[in-house]
C-alpha cells in the first residue's frame, strides 16, 4: 500500500481543508497529521525555540492510498486546492508514482 507524506505550509484551517479533501477521495485508506521529528533552526539564534506567531504553520500529513493511481489523483487534487488556498505543499512518497 503506497504511503505518501506531505508538508503543508499554511494555517490550521488550510491543513484541515486539505485533510478533508484527502478523506473525500475514493481509495484513501488513512489520513493522519504526524509530528515533525526534525527541529527547525531559526536563522536568528535569539529567537530559537520561540513560536512563530507571525507566519504560517507547518503541518505534516501522512496518507495511505490503495494504489499508485490514487496517489496521483491525490497529488493533482491537493495541488489544485493548494493553489486556490495560496499555500505551499511539498510531497514525499515511498515508491515510484512520479514516473
Amino acid at each position: 500500500m503506497p504511503v505518501m507524506r506531505m508538508r503543508v505550509t499554511g494555517s490550521d484551517d488550510h491543513a484541515r481543508a486539505i485533510s478533508n479533501l484527502l478523506q473525500s477521495i475514493d481509495g484513501i485508506e488513512h489520513v493522519e497529521e504526524v509530528a515533525d521529528l526534525m527541529p527547525r533552526m531559526d536563522a536568528d539564534s535569539s529567537s530559537a525555540g520561540l513560536p512563530d506567531d507571525e507566519g504560517p504553520g507547518v503541518h505534516e500529513l501522512e496518507i495511505e492510498a490503495g494504489n499508485d493511481h490514487t496517489v496521483r489523483r491525490v497529488r493533482d487534487a491537493v495541488e489544485a486546492l493548494a493553489y486556490d488556498l495560496d499555500v505551499f505543499v511539498e510531497f514525499e512518497h515511498d515508491g515510484d508514482w512520479n514516473s
